[in-house]
């Protein structure tokens, strides 16, 4: 029976890999590479905690993958915990293969308990950093790791190749078990608990209690460069980043190359990733790496994580290093100025495939809402809800994915506005409570092969205006546009970036302002788009792109594979 199932996987392997191949997706001379995640509970202590949590093989963050540019990465996810989990890979498109996209009741349903799932990662023109990470309720505070992706073997990169390449993941820690601080979440209607710590590869550093011999260090050498992968896995915040006594250069996004940015600090949103060139050209001593909060509002952790940069060498290192200075917890402005120097490597000789035209153009309101909470769990008379377009997004109980490929109907609604259902002064207009409610749906929107869309995200002040790190799955996009105010559709269009806009598929739209995107729709699948801020997808900021079938034979979804979960 094994050596049958063996037989069988190879096949369908061979089948899978030669309409990747025959259908252009990935390079002939593309590696396999395979491994397995064991989803388990382990013991970890932080802040002289201890606690039980779902891990990857029981590490806290994951592994850390690395492939090659067009690689193929064979997973096996055997789930031996006793919760529901799928896994995503954030920012892999998955050209044609959304049956691998790993999003609860979008395109899959949940690996259960004792179950497993084969998931075939097909890497494309992705290189540089990307990540990981659960994406079932809050599994992926825990359930989270990097991927690496390196130039093909015979390519370099558009910097100075770096000595070495370092994952640097900030996450979050609770005292309490995170599945209860979800659970109290939704069923106060309010905000969640603060966590309570920041982290730098799984430790709080030296400033938290309980955590001085944990503190993650980076060990260098003079006149070497390392190539920093930064990624933001914290819940709900976006994060400033700066190493103290080192200037350094921004090379890359979310698995894109950008043009070079000198600088001494970053603002990453949660689910972002960035490639910081640092050179190690400072004094021998010990230095902080270090990440505070920005936050425009709200109750938060104050303080920093850090990690320290050991030179090699023979010195007298300093007691503790120099804490660098940061930004302003509020101060919005670096935040925005930070993201808004992002660019392409276009030249004029080497122009990007930003659409110049557009067929479709999507106009999306951002909104905390607010409805009446009758239950006896509620803290208060009403409770806080989010929405696109005034529509709060309802998982279905059968993956929409399924539904759309098996024409099973009941499960979604093909009505999702293109518009809002009312205009009002979006970043300075108030609105009643009993006027600022939304409606709950299971709606897609279905999109032809092949349109050229135009997405403008569009922030109220709804529950007062907040930042909303924006991400679509199966895509990226150009971010061509941003602004602060109401948009206006026929002077800021006018501003557009159409030269060398980021290439990106994470993009924080600013408190009570406004942010523009493009892409075109070559990706046939089931596509989920949501805010990053893990409280607001919970509350319903969310909803699905359908992208049909084309007409080519390369333009057609894959057929699923044989192990899918079932609901």
């Amino acid at each position: 029976m094994e050596r049958k199932t063996f037989l069988a996987e190879k096949v369908f392997l061979l089948y899978f890999l030669g309409l990747i191949f025959l259908g252009g997706i990935t390079p002939i001379n593309a590696l396999v590479r395979c491994c397995k995640f064991e989803v388990t509970r382990a013991s970890h202590t932080r802040l002289c905690t201890k606690k039980a949590m779902l891990t990857i093989n029981g590490h806290f963050p994951g592994p850390t993958l690395y492939a090659r540019k067009g690689d193929l990465i064979i997973l096996d996810i055997v789930n031996q915990a006793d919760k529901n989990i799928t896994i995503h890979w954030h920012g892999v498109k998955m050209p044609r293969y959304p049956w691998s996209d790993g999003t609860d009741f979008v395109t899959q349903c949940p690996i259960r308990p004792g179950k497993s799932f084969r998931q075939r990662i097909i890497l494309s023109d992705e290189e540089g950093t990307l990540w990981w990470h659960a994406h079932s309720d809050w599994s992926r505070n825990s359930v989270y790791g990097a991927i690496v992706i390196l130039p093909p073997r015979k390519e370099t990169y558009p910097f100075p190749k770096p000595h070495a390449h370092v994952p640097i993941l900030l996450g979050e820690w609770w005292n309490a078990d995170v599945e209860q601080v979800f659970g109290k979440f939704l069923a106060g209607g309010g905000d969640p608990d603060v966590s309570d710590a920041f982290m730098i590869n799984g430790q709080p550093g030296d400033l938290y209690p309980c955590s001085i011999q944990d503190t993650y260090k980076l060990r260098v050498e003079f006149g070497k460069r390392y190539l920093i992968k930064l990624i933001n896995a914290v819940m709900d915040n976006i994060m400033f980043f700066k190493i103290g006594g080192h200037n350094f250069t921004v090379v890359g996004t979310d698995g894109a190359y950008t043009k070079p940015i000198q600088t001494d600090y970053v603002a990453i949103s949660p689910g972002q990733t960035i490639d910081l060139l640092l050179e190690a050209n400072q004094p021998p001593s010990h230095y902080y790496m270090a990440a505070r909060i920005y936050a425009s509002g709200g109750e938060f952790v104050t303080i920093p994580t850090t990690a320290i940069i050991e030179y090699v060498g023979s010195y007298t290192p300093p007691p503790s290093p120099l804490l660098p200075s940061f930004p302003d917890f509020d101060n919005s402005a670096a935040s925005i100025d930070f993201t808004n120097q992002l660019r392409s490597l276009a030249t004029n000789k080497y122009p990007v495939d930003v659409p110049q035209n557009v067929d479709r153009t999507l106009f999306y309101t951002l909104s905390v809402n607010q409805l009446p909470c009758l239950k006896s769990s509620c803290l208060g008379t009403t409770r806080l809800l989010a929405s696109v377009n005034n529509v709060s997004m309802v998982l279905p109980r059968t993956d929409i994915l399924q539904a759309y490929y098996r024409g099973i109907s009941g499960v979604y609604d093909s009505d999702f506005p293109d518009f809002p259902p009312s205009s009002f002064n979006y970043t300075h207009g108030v609105k009643a409570k009993e006027q600022s409610g939304s409606r709950f749906g299971t709606a897609v929107r279905v999109l032809e092969y092949n349109t050229t869309v135009e997405v403008v995200f569009q922030g109220t002040n709804l529950g007062g205006g907040v930042e909303h790190p924006m991400h679509l799955h199966g895509y990226s996009f150009y971010v061509v546009g941003s602004g602060l105010g109401n948009y206006d559709r026929i002077r800021d269009p006018a501003n557009y970036n159409l030269f060398d806009p980021p290439l990106m598929e994470n993009i924080a739209v600013p408190r009570n302002g406004w942010t523009a995107i493009r892409f075109k729709a070559n990706n046939p699948g089931v596509w989920y788009m949501h805010c990053h801020f893990e409280r607001h997808v919970s509350w319903g900021m969310g909803m699905v792109f359908i992208v049909k079938d084309g007409d080519g034979p390369n333009e057609k979804m894959l057929p699923p594979p044989s192990d899918m979960p079932f609901c």
